[in-house]
């Protein structure tokens, strides 16, 4: 009896032994299995991020040259980085239409935004929220404020842009000088302004104490309103020498009512342009020479500025630096007005001599 006892409580000790071994193989497989289980289901999740494609570059508004000629430079970038750019805006230069747009691109969680600001402060809210989803913000040709985005491609020095433009005017009224006047884009176009108020500065230097500024008008960088509102200057101001125009689209349609006006040698446009959309108002004397940079540049320059920090190349930071392309190597900078930024570089003067060497 004692021997059957015994051996039964063997027996059942080996049993229980195997069953604690079963347990702890058990416990020791399951966070295993997990782990695995957690690890296919982030596998995609990463190669999502990993394979994000879709950029958006976002113009004031459709149907204007000066940021299609921007999207043409875009779309070469993007095929160099194997990557797709959206091209999409507003049909018009207005904020809240863009802010509106801006939303529906947050929401859809795109990979990076270069965008043109209708507004530079009406728009910091949507840039925050946008860097909030971890979406990169550049802006180019026209900043939204600092808080609204990681930096700005800035096309130019504003002092130059500002500067050239009084120089150009001084240049085309002669040793006489005389009256001229500005019209501009949007009155909230944070670029416009900025120029507008250096060339305020340039006025007051004895070199142009011969030029009187008579008005600031505004075309909304619409054609239609921008060559009613050149119209209404000549009947202003009949003594009217030089209209200088910083928008493509208002320089051009300054440059068309002087010619329809038929006061091509008397009234003399200036400002910024595309060599396509002024090369006839440059051959007939309506408008001799413009500036402006390459805007095809300046696009191509944010779709790779937005894509080093979308893929983490750099983080925004001042002294970073990324390579663009054809254009080379650019560092961050911090400017006390414009805050981060990248320089494109010089404006660029074109006239009768160098106007063909130009297509776009």
């Amino acid at each position: 009896m004692k021997r059957n006892y015994l051996f039964l409580t063997v027996a059942a000790l080996l049993v229980f032994g195997m069953a604690l071994s079963a347990c702890s193989s058990a416990a020791t497989e399951a966070p295993a299995a997990e782990e695995s289980a957690a690890m296919e289901e982030a596998a995609p999740m990463e190669e999502a991020a990993s394979t994000c494609s879709d950029y958006v570059l976002v113009p004031k508004n459709l149907g204007n040259p000066y940021f299609d000629t921007a999207d043409t430079g875009a779309q070469e970038a993007a095929g160099e980085l194997g990557i797709t750019v959206l091209y999409q805006g507003p049909a018009t230069a207005d904020a809240t239409e863009q802010i509106t747009l801006l939303n529906s691109l947050i929401a859809q969680n795109v990979c990076g935004l270069a965008i043109s600001a209708d507004d530079s402060d009406a728009l910091v809210p949507t840039g925050k929220a946008a860097m909030e989803a971890g979406i990169p913000v550049v802006t180019f040709d026209s900043a939204i404020a600092p808080d609204g985005r990681n930096f700005h491609v800035n096309q130019a020095v504003a002092q130059d842009i500002g500067a050239i433009q009084i120089q150009m005017a001084s240049e085309l009224a002669g040793e006489a000088g005389g009256q001229i006047a500005v019209l501009s884009a949007t009155s909230t176009a944070p670029n416009q302004n900025t120029w507008i108020e250096v060339m305020k500065e340039e006025l007051t230097k004895d070199e142009y104490a011969n030029l009187e500024l008579v008005e600031v008008v505004y075309g909304d960088d619409d054609d239609t309103k921008s060559y009613n509102e050149a119209q209404a200057l000549f009947t202003k101001y009949p003594d009217l020498k030089v209209i200088i125009s910083p928008t493509t689209v208002g320089v051009a349609a300054t440059a068309r009512a002087v010619t329809d006006a038929g006061l091509i040698g008397q009234v003399f446009v200036t400002g910024l342009g595309t060599p396509n959309q002024m090369r006839e108002y440059v051959k007939n004397g309506a408008s001799p020479e413009f500036a402006l940079w390459n805007p095809g540049d300046l696009g191509y320059l944010s779709v790779y500025a937005m894509h080093a920090l979308a893929t983490g190349e750099i983080t925004g930071a001042v002294g970073d630096t990324f390579s663009a392309g054809k254009l080379g190597d650019y560092t961050i900078e911090d400017d006390p007005d414009l805050g981060l930024n990248v320089l494109l570089g010089l404006p660029f003067i074109y006239n009768a001599d160098n106007i063909d060497d130009f297509d776009w």
